[in-house]
């Protein structure tokens, strides 16, 4: 299902919203969710790719040709992997056997 696009909001219309929040019972409520297990763990799908692989983040970085700190950066979601990348990760969330038998066979 495509996400639905919004417009940023205007800094007047944002100050509005800021202004009207109550950070402190935000963060309470949130707390109170999470210790009732009403809290979603959400993997990036470099994490999960990685994780399905069964390797550990240096391992795994090495394997694609990466450095540790560029899959943090994919697994935090601060960047996106483009081309190749990409197209390795998805073979990893999907067939995680089939990566790593051509790693074995790069190795």
């Amino acid at each position: 299902m495509p996400s639905k696009k919004t417009k940023p909001l205007s800094d007047v219309d944002l100050e509005k919203f800021e202004a009207g929040r109550d950070l402190a019972a935000e963060l309470l409520q949130s707390v109170r969710e999470m210790k009732a297990g009403k809290g979603t763990v959400v993997y990036s799908p470099a994490t999960e790719a990685r994780e399905r692989t069964g390797l550990s983040q240096s391992q795994f970085a090495a394997l694609l040709g990466v450095s540790v700190r560029t899959l943090q950066s994919w697994e935090q979601g601060r960047k996106q992997p483009s081309g190749a990348a990409r197209t390795l990760l998805a073979i990893a969330r999907k067939n995680p056997k089939a990566l790593l038998a051509v790693a074995d066979d790069v190795q």
